[in-house]
């Protein structure tokens, strides 16, 4: 069991869209491996790439942790297609810890990506499930969920996200004089 570090908000990777995924790497299983033993350790529903400092347009994500009927999947250069209706619901993010804060969101999307044996499927998710790849295709793209709510709810939070993106510029100072 392999923990992958989780990047904190202000983490400059976290607000850069991801590269699309083109081969596999050889080690594509064992990244898999880790993000989901990373997710679980940490609580979370979803998890993508570059939460964990991989430059790659995929995440992974444990519907079943809310809804037993559904299962765990893996989406690889997700693009969402379409966006109905929408829906306020309260977010919280492994890569913003301790915040938790009301975004609103598609609540039917119509999602196109790829499986790990690179099929490609377009599949309709609402409510719940639907928060969730939003919020993760959104981590892709360099967006985290507090960018999505108002700046009268950020100034709010304003100096917990400050403490967060001191601790990680302190991570990323400490991670290049380790290099």
């Amino acid at each position: 069991m392999a923990i992958l570090k989780v990047l904190l908000y202000g983490d400059p990777r976290l607000h850069q869209k991801t590269v699309r995924v083109g081969e596999l790497p050889l080690n594509f299983e064992q990244t898999l491996k880790d993000m989901w033993d990373t997710m679980y350790d940490d609580d979370g529903i979803g998890l993508s790439a570059n939460q964990v400092g991989l430059d790659a347009s995929f995440f992974i994500a444990d519907f079943a942790l809310h809804d037993r009927t559904l299962g765990r999947e893996v989406f690889i250069n997700p693009e969402i297609v379409s966006a109905e209706d929408t829906i306020e619901g309260e977010e919280g993010c492994l890569s913003v810890p301790g915040i938790h804060e009301k975004v609103t969101r598609a609540r039917k999307i119509l999602l196109r990506y790829e499986t790990p044996n690179r099929t490609v499927v377009e599949r309709e998710y609402s409510d719940y499930p639907a928060r969730v790849i939003q919020h993760e295709v959104d981590h892709l793209n360099g967006i985290v969920f507090v960018d999505r709510i108002s700046s009268l709810k950020r100034s709010f939070i304003a100096p917990r996200l400050k403490r967060l993106a001191k601790q990680a510029q302190a991570g990323i100072a400490a991670q290049a004089v380790g290099e």
